[in-house]
């Protein structure tokens, strides 16, 4: 650091501060400013090859690894779980929407909670609030591997008859004799 000029004062708090300075004018002196740090910290840059590097964290020399795995493990039934969902479902009640979207039906396969969607909107919404579904599920079944998914079901959109031709085609494939009668009598589906 420099040494003070004629009229600055020196302060013993810049002493460590050994970044930028700016110059502040001292109440009463003419003409005479006194340096205070802009920052006190050194910069730091972070380099983008350290951000892929895993070390793990040591405390007094000696390595800590810690083991990711669940603390609560403990084993549900289903009736325990339909019992959490309705808990967590009547929560939701004001939410017609999301009332509704629970009270779909659901597949559970061990730790695993499979929602059935009618359409990717319901997708969405599940979306919306699964994470805290699944912090009550396992606060309430004291299971930290439960999962929630949700999976579109396929619609099984039928075909729409409207013509006379449709019609005949329909009933020609749940009785297929009609096909025969249409042709030994000269019938016409077309009228």
């Amino acid at each position: 650091m420099r040494s003070p000029a004629a009229g600055e004062q020196r302060n013993p708090s810049n002493a460590s501060a050994a970044n930028a300075s700016v110059a502040v004018p001292v109440a009463g002196a003419a003409q005479t400013t006194e340096r205070k740090p802009i920052r006190t910290t050194p910069r730091t840059t972070v380099k983008l090859g350290d951000l892929l590097k895993v070390e793990p964290k040591k405390e007094n020399g000696t390595s800590v690894t810690q083991t990711a795995g669940p603390e609560n493990t403990e084993a549900f039934t289903s009736e325990a779980l339909r019992a959490a969902w309705d808990e967590f479902a009547a929560a939701k009640r004001q939410l017609q929407a999301e009332f509704h979207l629970l009270s779909q039906p659901y597949d559970l396969e061990d730790t695993r909670i499979t929602l059935h969607l009618l359409s990717p909107v319901q997708e969405t919404m599940l979306n919306g609030f699964r994470s805290d579904l699944i912090a009550f599920l396992r606060a309430k079944l004291k299971n930290d591997l439960i999962l929630v998914t949700g999976v579109i079901l396929e619609a099984n959109e039928k075909k729409m008859i409207y013509t006379p031709r449709d019609k005949f085609e329909y009933l020609q494939g749940k009785i297929p004799i009609l096909k025969e009668f249409k042709d030994r009598l000269g019938l016409d589906t077309d009228f």
